[in-house]
């Protein structure tokens, strides 16, 4: 009842918005065309981070839609996940990981988002049966980890949840299970308010080894509200890590990105991944930086890290694996790139060098091509 009680309070409407931004007003019709194909929701904890008064504020930026996203340059499957499904929602791409789209709902729609394709679209490639996923799952022995994702897995009904996590939790081939979910970042009292979900969580720990896998994305978003629903996830014996997304105008600059992850350690909420954000309809040309200054901002800002917070990867997923940006050669305009995971095992930890365009900001079949 938590979850449900939370989301009513959600803003969906463009004259809702106008509520508490300014909205200029020869966009608004702009917008309500937009929010009809692309549609938005945003609780009023996140709303509250904005600056209203600064139309380029980061926060807004993650979370209020744009006109910008009317371009529609990009793709909106960069990654090759219909090509990786193997049954309703679930996809094998990797033969230890089975991933699990649980369900097509988020407690707020990111603008950045990859799975844009699906957002306010029930049932469209999510899983909607708990039964076939979790038996797939148990006839591939090769699978030692879950990813119990979405939409965002912390959006399913406890009881839904509760359903995957006990019968993921009796495979016994399974090392652990990763939770991922935006819930801490956007929407933190969906956790500390519901005593249901924690119990659920604190006894499934005890069964499993549990991962929640969050995206913090800027230093703001570590409210006191935040890093309450970390500790209480803590107390849960669930281990947290971080997958940040490099985005244009929220996190492109060193200091910003570096400050986030000291953040992010002092929180316990180790770096996992910093992200190379994907070219997808309506992403792209709003929130991508190139290789190039990406690199830069990721070195810049570990400098500031202990060793703790230099253990992240810089990485794209692309659709032939997850690639690791390694950074420039000593090659002119060649770049270093390695496959930290692979669709294929013949690219398997391979290592190569490919020549980048000026600006370039995600790699095409060519780049990746064996020689």
């Amino acid at each position: 009842m938590v979850l449900q009680r939370l989301l009513k309070e959600n803003v969906t409407t463009v004259q809702g918005l106008q509520k508490y931004l300014q909205l200029d007003d020869k966009h608004i019709n702009r917008l309500e065309a937009l929010v009809a194909r692309f549609p938005f929701s945003i609780p009023p904890y996140y709303l509250s981070l904005v600056d209203p008064s600064d139309p380029e504020d980061p926060i807004r930026r993650m979370s209020v839609p744009d006109v910008s996203e009317e371009d529609p340059d990009g793709s909106f499957d960069t990654s090759g996940e219909a090509h990786n499904t193997v049954g309703d929602g679930v996809q094998h791409k990797y033969g230890t990981t089975a991933l699990v789209l649980s369900t097509h709902a988020c407690a707020m729609y990111c603008r950045h988002c990859f799975r844009k394709r699906l957002v306010g679209l029930e049932g469209q490639e999510t899983g909607q049966r708990v039964d076939k996923a979790v038996t797939y799952v148990r006839e591939h022995p090769e699978i030692n980890n879950v990813l119990l994702s979405g939409g965002d897995a912390l959006l399913n009904p406890t009881q839904r949840l509760r359903a995957f996590l006990e019968g993921l939790c009796s495979i016994t081939h399974l090392d652990a299970i990763r939770i991922c979910t935006r819930i801490p970042v956007v929407l933190p009292m969906r956790i500390y308010d519901d005593a249901e979900l924690l119990d659920l969580l604190k006894s499934s720990s005890q069964k499993k080894r549990l991962y929640l896998i969050t995206q913090f994305n800027h230093p703001r978003e570590l409210t006191p509200q935040a890093l309450q629903a970390v500790s209480v996830l803590e107390a849960c014996g669930i281990t947290l890590r971080n997958q940040t997304v490099l985005l244009r105008g929220v996190n492109d600059n060193a200091e910003t990105l570096g400050l986030l992850l000291k953040r992010l350690v002092q929180a316990g909420v180790l770096p996992y991944y910093v992200f190379q954000c994907r070219p997808v309809t309506g992403v792209k040309n709003r929130f991508q930086v190139s290789f190039a200054h990406g690199y830069d901002i990721v070195k810049q800002a570990k400098r500031m890290q202990s060793g703790l917070g230099k253990g992240f990867r810089y990485v794209l997923s692309h659709e032939t694996g997850k690639i690791e940006i390694l950074g420039p050669s000593p090659v002119q305009s060649k770049w270093l790139f390695k496959y930290h995971q692979a669709k294929s095992a013949d690219d398997d930890g391979r290592l190569f060098m490919t020549e980048l365009e000026p600006g370039q900001c995600w790699l095409t079949g060519e780049n990746v091509r064996r020689p």
